[in-house]
């Protein structure tokens, strides 16, 4: 396709920008949020590619960091991991190789850090990119976690041990087998919205809620859900790994309070 550029966005560029769809700084505090993280997050090697067509403008974009500090509860030390992939903001430039230029950059970044591959974690549905493009792109299933969870690699020379998920994550989960738990990154800025709306309804269905920011790569690490920087808990369940509408969530717990 003609016309495509990929930009690295930086600390200094990110709010001309936008990421993830947000665009507006002094009014959307999800961006803020945002761009504090990646801001924090750059100097350890996390970056951010948009890809901009000359008519259609900014269409997509690529998140990836070093292993040691991936927000979602693997092992992926020495390994490039990406968080994000979509494009196609507008349906007539999807399936026109976008995702795939995005990547190759992500690769090419990997290899010349000297990095053992690229890992990246897949799910079918809302929120993350599926299974489907990177096996095209040459990468293999490493592990699989409940429900529907697969961790993907792409190793450049077959050495060294397989990324995986976390062995601990049952283990995590049953510190929060009391009550309603909310655990959110800043690395996805759609929680926001979600969040405020989500505590509200579980006041008013008068159940006692905690919210807990996962600040770190660490706290991320050890989220028992695969998805990483989201989570909802009640009584030591997982009911969502992804935010989820207001509406969705009180037809859920109206469910569990009968």
């Amino acid at each position: 396709m003609e016309g495509i550029q990929i930009i690295d966005l930086t600390p200094e560029n990110i709010s001309a920008y936008g990421v993830c769809g947000y665009k507006d700084v002094k009014k959307q505090v999800e961006l803020r949020h945002k761009i504090d993280w990646f801001s924090e997050y750059y100097n350890k090697g996390l970056r951010i590619k948009a890809v901009i067509l000359e008519k259609g403008g900014y269409q997509g974009m690529i998140e990836y960091i070093p292993g040691r500090f991936a927000h979602r509860p693997v092992d992926a030390e020495d390994y490039m991991f990406i968080h994000c992939l979509f494009v196609g903001f507008r349906n007539e430039y999807k399936g026109r190789g976008l995702a795939s230029a995005l990547l190759d950059e992500c690769i090419k970044d990997a290899k010349e850090k000297e990095m053992l591959g690229v890992a990246v974690v897949t799910r079918k549905g809302s929120f993350m990119a599926d299974n489907r493009i990177f096996l095209k792109k040459g990468f293999q299933i490493a592990d699989h976690c409940s429900p529907d969870f697969d961790l993907l690699v792409r190793k450049f020379d077959g050495k060294g041990k397989n990324p995986g998920f976390k062995s601990n994550m049952n283990e995590n989960l049953k510190k929060y087998n009391k009550g309603l738990t909310i655990l959110r990154s800043f690395q996805c800025p759609y929680t926001e919205k979600n969040v405020n709306a989500i505590l509200q309804t579980a006041r008013k269905l008068e159940i006692e809620c905690r919210l807990i920011n996962l600040n770190d790569a660490i706290s991320a690490q050890e989220n028992p859900s695969p998805f990483g920087t989201f989570c909802i808990i009640y009584e030591g369940e997982i009911i969502s790994h992804h935010p989820i509408s207001n509406t969705r969530f009180e037809n859920i717990m109206n469910k569990k309070l009968q």
